[in-house]
């Protein structure tokens, strides 16, 4: 195909759609390079994957490092056209695929990246969650859907996976009987016009999970809006019919998957839990550990159900993580946890299967790969989407922003114990791949004019965040300059700080206040100052030069 592109043989257009069918975007202001996302299904990945992304990041990218995504995913950027078949060739032979990572397809099906070790979970949904991936990756019938389809799995009590921002979300159940199964919730979604899931049926049971998704899948690709992209998710659908319609559609059409079944197993075979890895070597003599060790204990370490093991939160700040740290990461999951490693999407990688007595040691291996910080799943931890380095769509560069917070939130206010469980998120414009819309705190990139000149903004919004039976969305409160925006966020949390009541959450606070009470608090920080007075405000956060909305083509549902 890419020799037919360029003696001129191929559509442009054709291309187009061909390479993102096979996980490859382009990249801005580059024809000839491209950003691969390799599809990491419910977050599992070996240490012999994680070793061929390394190789990949050093062979194929000029920054040797990867990018985990919001969607258990891993991201490679600037990669040139001409290397393309090798490298989808090199992952293939570690077992990773790009297929339909990107396009109107099932995208990467995403689960609890604590499945199967959570003490509050009916049972392990990682089994449903492969088989589904395998099931609908390459079935025809997910191959030109009106637009992009998100499946997740959650089996804990606490709603990790989000549930309700995807088209599908399938939470762990069990009937009166004790039979697993599915409360089934369907239509939700984000971007620039976000909605909550409904309840398609509070128990679906396991046999009939894979019946029911296809035949979800088969309404969406018959009704599903196809002249107007922008109202083509399945949410609109959901909104146009209303759920009793499209429940009544769904489970008619249900019954024709389950009569018709063309051969392929229907149904997901439930596999063995994962187990503990077997009997470790005696652990190495760490000597003096090094300092940080409690610190990031109380933040990076989670008990399993599982007596005597723990889950090691490896924490990648923006999401980065470099060729070097991946090679190390597969180094100590073979050493001290038989190589069961997963990803979130809070961007981190998870270390399963940790014994508690190897704590000191797998601290001392990730320190010295740099890869020890602690705050894991905490305020400091903010998600980031790849922002305007990338990214055609994107106004700003949320990473430069991520960047400037992180000093705010890991000195200043990362003592305060009322603020740990606080989400930050960001995105580079309205469409939310960062999940701005269900963070307590989340901004989206934006811009205005001031004085003739192009000046780089966030929105921000307050108040969001999922449960398992539903979602809130963040209400937009202030348009801010990039420059003042850590001290907009100083401003809120020591306003949350100072007025909250005894046990109150963040969003409990807001929706007692209200979200237009900051209007006044944040007024300050929306000023602009003269060029001549700033220029430095007139520049995103880790860019150079004078800022320029640069919207290209969107490529998400092409």
């Amino acid at each position: 195909m890419i020799a037919r592109l360029e003696a001129g043989l191929e559509d442009p257009l054709d291309f187009q759609r061909y390479r993102l069918e096979n996980g490859i975007y382009g990249i801005r202001g580059a024809s000839d390079r491209h950003m691969v996302r390799v599809k990491l299904p419910f977050g599992r990945v070996t240490p012999e994957q994680l070793e061929a992304l390394a190789e990949a990041a050093d062979r194929f990218t000029p920054h040797r490092k990867a990018h985990l995504t919001t969607r258990q995913a891993v991201q490679l950027h600037h990669v040139q056209r001409r290397d393309l078949p090798e490298l989808l060739r090199h992952l293939a032979r570690a077992g990773l695929t790009t297929r339909e990572a990107c396009g109107n397809t099932v995208r990467n099906v995403t689960a609890c990246p604590y499945a199967g070790i959570a003490p509050d979970e009916p049972f392990d949904v990682t089994p449903y969650a492969e088989a589904t991936f395998r099931y609908f990756l390459r079935h025809p019938v997910a191959q030109n859907l009106p637009r992009k389809f998100k499946i997740a799995f959650e089996g804990c009590r606490t709603d990790h996976a989000r549930v309700a921002i995807h088209d599908i979300g399938a939470v762990a159940v069990r009937d009166a009987e004790g039979r697993p199964g599915f409360r089934i919730h369907v239509g939700g979604g984000l971007g620039a016009a976000p909605r909550a899931a409904v309840l398609l049926e509070p128990f679906t049971p396991a046999e009939d999970l894979i019946p029911t998704i296809e035949a979800v899948l088969r309404v969406f690709d018959r009704h599903g809006n196809r002249k107007v992209r922008t109202q083509a998710r399945l949410k609109f659908l959901v909104k146009q019919w209303g759920a009793d319609a499209l429940r009544e559609a769904v489970l008619a059409e249900r019954r024709v998957v389950k009569a018709t079944r063309s051969g392929r197993a229907l149904t997901a075979q439930p596999t063995l839990e994962e187990e503990g890895p077997p009997e470790l070597e005696p652990l190495p003599a760490v000597g003096a550990v090094p300092p940080g060790f409690a610190e990031w204990a109380a933040t990076n370490v989670v008990p399993q159900r599982q007596a005597g093991w723990a889950t090691v939160i490896v924490r990648c700040p923006l999401g980065d993580v470099t060729s070097d740290q991946l090679r190390a990461l597969a180094r100590i999951a073979r050493r001290y946890n038989g190589g069961r490693v997963r990803s979130a999407i809070t961007q981190n990688l998870l270390l399963r299967w940790v014994p508690e007595a190897a704590l000191p040691q797998v601290y001392a291996a990730l320190h010295a790969a740099g890869l020890a910080a602690a705050g894991g799943h905490t305020l400091a931890d903010v998600t980031r989407c790849p922002g305007a380095d990338t990214c055609n769509l994107a106004i700003t560069r949320s990473r430069g922003l991520a960047q400037a917070l992180q000093g705010l939130l890991e000195t200043e206010l990362r003592a305060h114990p009322a603020l740990k469980d606080l989400t930050l998120k960001i995105s580079g414009c309205p469409n939310s791949c960062g999940q701005h819309h269900i963070a307590d705190i989340g901004f989206y990139g934006a811009a205005r004019t001031v004085d003739g000149r192009e000046v780089p903004h966030y929105v921000l919004l307050l108040g969001g965040g999922t449960t398992l039976e539903g979602a809130r969305f963040g209400k937009p409160v202030a348009r801010i300059p990039a420059r003042r925006v850590p001290e907009a966020v100083r401003a809120v949390l020591e306003r949350y700080l100072a007025e909250r009541q005894e046990g109150e959450g963040f969003t409990a606070f807001v929706d007692r206040v209200g979200p237009a009470s900051f209007k006044p608090l944040l007024e300050p920080f929306t000023q602009v100052p003269p060029y001549a007075e700033a220029p430095e405000f007139y520049t995103d956060l880790g860019g150079e030069g004078a800022f320029r909305v640069q919207v290209g083509e969107g490529e998400c549902g092409v």
